[in-house]
């Protein structure tokens, strides 16, 4: 918001230097200064917790993760002591602060002959161009995964930008500063500091993630129970293994006791059994004691869990939402207590089933129900209905998002649209087969594009690479197939604007 207020302004300018337009440059650099001020307190902060996981757990990664956090500070500080020492020199040549107001501009802050001396003829516009270039490539340095290095160069928001199409200007020195007043280059400075400044954030963020910075803090603990068998016939013996969920390989300290009886751990894991003495409801009572490696704070979390002893019977059950899906492998998990595996038979009505590994696989082809029945000798057989569907319509995506706002930059980048099956447990993928991109630039005539798949075909994507703040995007017509589908489905539309 603040950089499209800065563009708005400097059309402006370009008509008429009024008092509304000056107030309004120094209101825009005074808010800038206090952003700044702002995501510097915000990375102090993430630097702290960088330091105190890498004390935590003080590995040679961690540690040189750490010296390169502590790098990319002091980049920005340079680059910032950079940009306060060109802003005081102009400040000077324009007469000092003015007595007159007291948010920072200078005495002579409508002459426009400084900036263009100080910038185009003494070549100052040229060093600055090169220090952005210069401190760009320093922070890209410290990104060693050659994978992360695309992502990451989005995410660094100094760079040098590009001369406008219309611009008379034949050097970025003259586009940014010729015939500016000291007014417009402050704000200019100042957000060339809060570039750097952003840029700082995302290398520490990033940086933060590669300590373990998402698992500083446990705050979430639950006791899970994985038992050997889940129905018993009276007689069997119950086993379980009771463990922490999201176990750490450094736990700091972790005991669990079941039904008030301490258990001994073995990597983090530990083992219970009993004999039940009869049919029916039986509970089993753990607790968990873990001590935060970080804050060497102990937390308590306890859990009930329940099982069932019975008889002999057979149960049978789809394992991702009692729902067939079309297309789709289906898993199918069948029990019966009493019964050796090698005995048990299941069939199906309305799909097909086979044996995979412990388990069972249905497939069908057309809507409605099937049925599966499981049969052993003894005249023991168990039917089971389930719905037969199609999979669920996906949705389509740019960027990993439905619709909204994009910057020009990732948009330039994006190679097609991709449809995604959200909450979809099944190994599914629905490709695009066509849809309508039509892009419209403030100004100029309406694009349209009719594209066939889910790759940018060559006229869409010279639409896309043209990219600039203001266009709008809108893809109507989508359409995708999915497993198991005879014809192609309508997704609808999705539509972005450019930041």
């Amino acid at each position: 918001m603040i950089n499209l207020m800065y563009l708005v302004l400097t059309a402006m300018l370009a008509l008429n230097v009024s008092a509304e337009i000056i107030n309004a440059f120094f209101a825009l650099n005074k808010g800038m200064k206090t952003s700044s001020a702002i995501v510097d307190v915000s990375n102090t902060r993430i630097k702290g917790a960088i330091d105190k996981t890498v004390e935590a757990y003080k590995t040679a990664p961690n540690l040189e993760y750490q010296a390169d956090a502590a790098k990319a500070q002091q980049i920005s500080k340079n680059f910032e002591a950079y940009i306060a020492d060109l802003t005081a020199q102009m400040t000077k040549e324009a007469g000092g602060p003015s007595k007159e107001f007291s948010d920072g501009r200078p005495e002579r802050f409508k002459d426009k002959d400084i900036p263009t001396r100080m910038f185009i003829t003494d070549k100052k516009g040229d060093e600055l161009q090169a220090k952005i270039a210069e401190t760009r490539a320093a922070f890209l340095a410290l990104v060693k995964d050659p994978s992360k290095k695309a992502e990451m160069e989005q995410n660094i928001a100094l760079k040098v930008d590009s001369i406008a199409q219309d611009s008379k200007a034949k050097t970025w020195s003259e586009y940014k500063f010729k015939q500016m007043p000291v007014a417009a280059v402050m704000p200019t400075l100042t957000k060339f500091a809060a570039d750097a400044k952003t840029s700082e954030t995302a290398l520490l963020n990033y940086f933060f993630n590669l300590v373990g910075g998402t698992d500083i803090k446990f705050d979430n603990f639950k006791v899970a129970i994985a038992p050997k068998k889940s129905y018993l016939i009276r007689g069997d013996k119950f086993e379980a293994d009771v463990y922490l969920a999201a176990y750490s390989s450094n736990p700091g300290g972790i005991s669990i006791s079941v039904n008030g009886s301490g258990l001994p751990l073995n990597a983090g894991v530990a083992h219970y059994e009993t004999t039940p003495g009869g049919v029916g409801k039986q509970q089993v009572n753990a607790t968990a004691n873990i001590t935060n490696p970080l804050t060497h704070e102990t937390k308590t979390v306890s859990s009930t869990f329940e099982y069932e002893v019975g008889e002999k019977s057979a149960t049978v059950s789809a394992d991702k939402m009692n729902v067939l899906y079309i297309g789709v492998d289906n898993p199918i998990s069948v029990s019966a207590a009493g019964v050796s595996s090698n005995d048990i038979h299941v069939s199906g009505t309305g799909c097909n089933i086979r044996k995979e590994g412990n388990g069972y696989v249905a497939t069908a082809s057309s809507q409605g129900k099937a049925i599966i029945t499981v049969s052993a000798p003894g005249g023991m057989s168990v039917e089971k209905e389930f719905r037969v569907k199609l999979i669920p319509n996906p949705v389509p995506t740019l960027s990993g998002k439905k619709g909204g706002g994009l910057g020009s930059g990732e948009m330039r980048g994006q190679g097609g649209v991709i449809a995604i099956l959200e909450n979809f447990d099944f190994n599914a993928r629905c490709l695009i087969e066509s849809f309508q991109l039509v892009k419209q630039h403030k100004g100029a005539d309406v694009e349209i594009s009719q594209n066939s798949g889910a790759s940018f075909n060559d006229k869409a994507s010279r639409m896309v690479t043209s990219a600039s703040p203001g266009d709008t995007y809108s893809f109507f017509g989508i359409r995708a197939k999915c497993p198991g589908d005879v014809a192609s489905r309508d997704l609808g539309s999705m539509s972005f604007f450019i930041k």
